[in-house]
């Protein structure tokens, strides 16, 4: 159902780091995705690290390693599944987000040069277990609230 990838320099996040962030990036999304806190949705979030030597990052038009230690620059891309994504549930994520990654860094705020990318992939174009995987077959498993089945149901017309 959704896809976190944290991009960051290599040797950014530690191990404890990213053991952290596995959980609470998933709920970060899951709890405004489903409408509230349900263990048995985390099966269906993936996260994944991605490091990248400072070579291979830039910002400002400079690479990090040109940059210096300093420069602490990350991704979160978080791809879900089409459904109640209006921006008040958007800016929630995003928030829950940078908050975690800030906690799991042990910073009072998140970075301005850390960015969240939002994508909602369109109903009928996720797919998973041998064919496409549907929004709408997943809203009886019971880790949705009824209020989240309403507005998926009218987001998507249905």
């Amino acid at each position: 159902m959704t896809i976190i990838t944290v991009n960051s320099p290599k040797g950014r996040l530690s191990l404890e780091q990213r053991r952290t962030l596995a959980e609470t990036l998933t709920d970060a999304v899951l709890v405004p995705e489903v409408g509230q806190f349900a263990p048995p949705a985390r099966v269906g979030f993936q996260v994944h690290f991605v490091e990248r030597e400072p070579d291979m990052m830039a910002i400002g038009g400079r690479l990090l390693t040109d940059v210096g230690p300093d420069a602490d620059v990350m991704v979160i891309d978080v791809a879900v599944m089409d459904g109640d994504w209006r921006q008040e549930v958007r800016t929630a994520v995003i928030e829950r987000v940078l908050a975690a990654l800030a906690d799991a860094c042990g910073l009072p705020q998140p970075s301005p040069t850390w960015w969240v990318n939002f994508r909602v992939i369109d109903e009928g174009s996720w797919g998973s277990s041998g064919g496409v995987l549907p929004v709408l077959s997943l809203l009886d498993s019971g880790v949705f609230t009824e209020e989240k089945v309403k507005a998926i149901r009218a987001a998507l017309g249905a």
